[in-house]
């Protein structure tokens, strides 16, 4: 038996509304603000949450140096539509070149990567 399970997956940012709309239209999900700098994303794919974090600086992708702290893999029926859809949201494409992998790489608007993958 566990000890534990995860409640959500929190990522900091500097605008902790603008991310959550972010990923409401990446994964669908009602957004919860109290006004207080914490706002969760909930019924989507999974429980994210987002926090102000003041002096915020985005993971830098790739970099052997300095870590992505994390990344999140979103499952996608077809990569080029989706790619379209994600840039129009306010994506970054960091590593989407080769277009023979099942993965492409990209940043949400505050920097953190995340993959599309055809899996």
């Amino acid at each position: 038996m566990s000890i534990a399970k995860l409640g959500a997956v929190v990522l900091d940012c500097p605008d902790p509304v603008a991310l959550a709309r972010f990923y409401a239209e990446l994964l669908g999900g009602e957004i919860e603000d109290d006004g207080s700098g914490w706002v969760d994303l909930k019924g989507g794919a999974a429980p994210l949450a987002f926090q102000a974090a003041p002096g915020f600086e985005p993971p830098k992708w790739p970099s052997a140096k300095e870590s992505q702290q994390f990344h999140l893999d979103v499952t996608v029926d077809d990569l080029d539509a989706a790619e379209k859809q994600v840039l129009a949201i306010g994506a970054t494409a960091l590593e989407t070149d080769d277009r023979s992998r099942s993965f492409r790489v990209y940043a949400d608007p505050a920097g953190h990567p995340f993959c599309l993958c055809a899996c």
